[in-house]
């Protein structure tokens, strides 16, 4: 983290939303992403996730944000 100079922060104590959130995206890259794949290099496995990332992004639509894109439903939300 210091690398990278990326800061830690946790939510209240007895608030587990934001585990829930991310226990749900490593859940998706699991499942939906690496199951079953081997990847070549490290270069490689990075060009997927990024292409994967993507698409989930802004391609992919979802029934739970109206048939809209995450990019497209957060734009109409602000």
């Amino acid at each position: 983290m210091k690398t990278f100079k990326i800061e830690r922060t946790l939510s209240k104590k007895g608030c587990p939303y934001d585990n829930a959130v991310a226990e749900e995206t490593y859940k998706i890259i699991k499942t939906k992403f690496v199951f079953d794949r081997i990847f070549e290099s490290f270069e490689e496995l990075e060009t997927e996730l990024f292409d994967y990332v993507n698409w989930y992004n802004n391609i992919r639509i979802h029934s739970s944000l109206n048939y809209l894109t995450p990019i497209e439903y957060k734009k109409v939300s602000l």
